[in-house]
């Protein structure tokens, strides 16, 4: 006897624009994953969402981040390239971007003995947070550190705070490539509020910040596919035009008919007024944005008010002194 199929009603979700092809990355493997080299020994694994990176060296293997959606198939996609090419499988060192769970929150996989490195505040947030999952780091660095693992060199920067407190620039410059996590998703606009981000005026300048080095290959921690210049320089552009579109807005959106509306309750006359300035600043930049990052209609909204409010709050645009 067969048993019917279940239909699913979606008729009352909304439509988006379709995602264009170039933000997609490879199909995954049957355990979830995709592993593909960068340069020579650099390789990166993905599950179509997240993103790690590993480099095979005479000395173990360095990995880079371990998201816990990408969990135990980051071992396995070791695996598969150590067999392929005859060199060790056993990880020495887990290098952190950052802090936060679900970009490290595979840390505890690997062996206790693995030397683990980040920046010093992503050893103090760590350590506050008390997550078993997230190991925090023993070693440490402030502004700079280059590492020499194996022959292989890897440069750590900390440029000041953006996505987090903490997020780190990992440069390898002998294999064209830099690693900056929660900042630019290659193809794709940020997701809520600029990828969950902290502090504005930092994520606004970390696309600067990476295009200063010498690189070709971009791993930003999220979706399917390696980044490139061209998809930094163009997150730029879409960040410059909602902060641009966010000035303007505030400058002609009049608050006057929220007040009169409301009365005593103020902060719906402010959540009137702040929507409507984020509705009006997003709106010329979703109609150029869409079909050129994908979601960029389902999350353009949601970052210009977070750039809109930082630019009021952080930068004081629009501010003014009771006379």
């Amino acid at each position: 006897m067969s048993t019917p199929e279940t239909t699913i009603d979606t008729s009352d979700l909304p439509d988006y624009a379709p995602v264009p092809r170039s933000a997609l990355g490879p199909a995954v493997n049957e355990e979830g994953y995709y592993v593909g080299r960068v340069e020579r020994n650099l390789y990166w694994v993905t599950d179509g969402t997240y993103q790690s990176a590993f480099l095979t060296t005479s000395d173990g293997v360095v990995v880079l981040d371990a998201p816990p959606t990408i969990g135990h198939n980051i071992q396995r996609a070791i695996d598969e390239i150590a067999a392929a090419n005859g060199v060790s499988n056993k990880v020495e060192y887990l290098i952190y971007s950052h802090h936060h769970a679900d970009h490290v929150g595979a840390a505890s996989l690997f062996d206790k003995n693995v030397t683990r490195i980040g920046h010093e505040e992503t050893r103090r947030l760590l350590l506050r947070d008390d997550d078993p999952a997230r190991p925090p780091n023993e070693e440490t660095f402030g502004d700079r550190r280059t590492l020499d693992i194996g022959g292989e060199r890897i440069d750590l920067a900390w440029h000041g705070a953006n996505h987090s407190p903490d997020n780190i620039i990992i440069h390898l410059p002998d294999h064209d490539t830099l690693m900056l996590i929660d900042i630019v998703n290659p193809g794709w606009a940020p997701v809520y509020i600029a990828n969950l981000t902290e502090d504005i005026p930092g994520y606004i300048e970390a696309p600067a910040n990476a295009l200063a080095y010498s690189w070709k290959h971009f791993i930003g921690g999220h979706l399917g596919r390696l980044g490139t210049r061209d998809d930094v320089t163009l997150h730029q552009q879409y960040m410059a035009d909602i902060a641009e579109s966010s000035r303007t807005a505030i400058d002609t959106v009049d608050p006057t008919r929220y007040f009169a509306k409301y009365g005593e309750n103020s902060w719906a006359a402010v959540k009137g007024y702040l929507d409507e300035v984020t509705t009006v600043a997003a709106a010329p930049v979703i109609e150029k944005y869409t079909g050129v990052l994908a979601a960029a209609d389902v999350f353009t909204e949601s970052t210009t008010f977070w750039v809109m409010e930082s630019i009021r709050l952080d930068l004081g645009y629009g501010s003014w002194v009771h006379p």
